[in-house]
């Protein structure tokens, strides 16, 4: 049997970059979004989800629960950007965005780890980001939730220590992904989503007694 990784936030960008990634070595991967229609392929099991609402986390863990396999890695990348500063952003934004950004891997990671600690095995990647440790003037709760995801990869960690189950945060900058749509800037003054896969992989690949805490990676010019 393959191992498993689940990606949430996985038809397009990075987390479809990461799934990729993982199942180039060999692994089946459970990839999660709110449209699936573009998920196809040997080796990727999607599931349609909202993981912004509780249930939509219950179908997921549901189904991941029904396909009896333990999960190997955990990809908390669901996430949302909206641009706005805290004092004129609209009403909502800051539930909208810690709802998916953070409450999504609070209570995926919750329903999961179990199993981790059960076996004693397992890897945790919490997708953060730059803006989980600058404040941009137009950050506004996209940071907010930013901050509170590196915080709880942080808690996390200490936490499943004595259980041998690995917490790695993922600090990316700029990569070229469809939210960068329009954009008159070059794509070389950009990462490529394969940059951070490629991380993750490393990361994931170390010895059994070794892991990589955080990873920040920015273009090469620097944040944009």
């Amino acid at each position: 049997m393959n191992p498993l990784i689940v990606v949430t936030g996985g038809s397009k960008g990075i987390g479809r970059a990461i799934a990729d990634r993982f199942v180039s070595e060999g692994f089946d991967a459970v990839i999660c979004a709110r449209s699936t229609d573009d998920v196809a392929g040997d080796g990727l099991l999607p599931v349609s989800a909202d993981l912004s609402t509780r249930a939509g986390v219950t179908l997921l863990l549901d189904y991941i629960h029904s396909l009896n396999r333990p999960v190997d890695v955990l990809v908390n990348n669901t996430g949302v950007f909206q641009p706005g500063q805290i004092h004129n952003e609209a009403e909502g934004t800051f539930e909208q965005l810690m709802n998916t950004n953070v409450a999504s891997a609070y209570h995926l990671t919750r329903g999961l780890v179990g199993g981790m600690i059960a076996r004693r095995k397992g890897h945790i990647f919490m997708m953060c980001s730059t803006a989980s440790i600058t404040a941009y003037t137009n950050g506004g709760s996209y940071c907010i939730s930013k901050y509170a995801l590196l915080g709880m990869s942080r808690v996390l960690r200490e936490e499943l220590k004595p259980h041998s189950v690995k917490v790695t945060a993922l600090l990316p900058g700029a990569t070229l992904t469809a939210s960068w749509e329009g954009t008159d800037l070059p794509e070389d003054r950009f990462m490529k989503p394969s940059d951070v896969a490629d991380s993750a992989w490393a990361a994931y690949s170390l010895s059994r007694s070794a892991v990589v805490e955080e990873i920040l990676i920015r273009p090469q010019l620097g944040d944009i």
